[in-house]
C-alpha cells in the first residue's frame, strides 16, 4: 500500500467537512474523490452511456430517501422508517422487477419460509432454492472426510453456482440471499445474471448479526483488534 492507497475508512473528518460530501470539503493523503477523477469520469461514462445502468441507480437513490421520515423538516429530525425486507420489495416495484430468486441457506429454512410467503403475499413471482439443491457430495470438490461438519459422514456440499443456475434458467428479475455462508456468497454473485441483494448474511454465533462484533471491538471483542 502507498499513501495514496484509497481507504476512506480511515478519514479523519467530520462528516460534514469531507470532500465526498462538500465541494470545499477536505480529503486526506489517500482520498480517492481527490485522486482518481479519471476513475470517476470513468464511472459517469457508464451511467451515461447505459440507461439500465443510470435507471438502476436512479431508482436505488430514490429507495434510499423513501427509507426515511421527515424529510422536510432537516437532517436532525430524519428517521427511518422501513425495513430491508420492505425497502426489497418497494426497489422491485420501482424497477418492475416482479420474479424474485430466494437463496437461501439450509440452516435458515423457517425464515426462507417466511420470507417467501412475504414476497409471495406481495404478488411477487417467487423461485427458491436451498443451498443443498443437486445433493453433491463434498467430497466431489475435494473436501476430506475430516474437514466436515460432522467428520466421517457424507456430506452434502452447499452449491451456490446451482443455485444461481437455477435462477438464471428461470429468468429471475432479482436475487435476494439469505444466510448464505462466507464465499458460498461470492459464488452465488459470481455466477448469477440477474441484479442481487442481501436480505441477511450468516453469522452463526451472533445470530446473524454480525455487526455486533463490531460494535463491542473495545469490549467484549476486543480480540479483534
Amino acid at each position: 500500500m502507498t499513501e495514496e492507497t484509497p481507504n476512506c475508512a480511515r478519514c479523519p473528518y467530520k462528516l460534514a467537512e469531507r470532500l465526498c460530501r462538500n465541494a470545499n470539503g477536505k480529503g486526506p493523503d489517500f482520498c480517492p474523490t481527490r485522486n482518481m477523477p479519471d476513475v470517476t469520469a470513468q464511472s459517469l461514462d457508464e451511467y451515461a452511456t447505459s440507461a439500465p445502468v443510470r435507471e438502476f441507480a436512479k431508482q436505488a437513490s430514490v429507495q434510499e430517501a423513501a427509507g426515511y421520515m421527515n424529510r422536510d423538516q432537516g437532517y436532525g429530525k430524519v428517521r427511518a422508517c422501513k425495513t430491508r425486507i420492505e425497502e426489497i420489495m418497494e426497489f422491485a416495484c420501482r424497477m418492475n422487477f416482479r420474479r424474485l430468486g430466494l437463496a437461501f441457506c439450509i440452516g435458515l429454512r423457517s425464515e426462507a419460509r417466511a420470507v417467501e410467503k412475504i414476497f409471495s403475499g406481495n404478488d411477487f413471482d417467487v423461485v427458491s432454492a436451498v443451498c443443498k439443491v443437486g445433493r453433491i457430495p463434498k467430497d466431489r470438490i475435494g473436501v476430506g472426510k475430516n474437514q466436515q461438519i460432522v467428520p466421517g459422514t457424507t456430506e452434502a456440499m452447499c452449491n451456490p453456482v446451482l443455485q444461481a443456475m437455477i435462477f438464471n434458467k428461470e429468468k429471475t428479475d432479482l436475487n435476494v440471499l439469505l444466510g448464505l455462508c462466507v464465499g458460498h456468497d461470492s459464488l452465488f454473485f459470481k455466477y448469477a445474471e440477474a441484479p442481487c441483494t442481501v436480505l441477511a448474511v450468516k453469522d452463526r454465533l451472533l445470530g446473524h448479526n454480525p455487526l455486533a462484533a463490531v460494535y463491542n471491538i473495545d469490549s467484549y471483542y476486543r480480540c479483534l483488534k
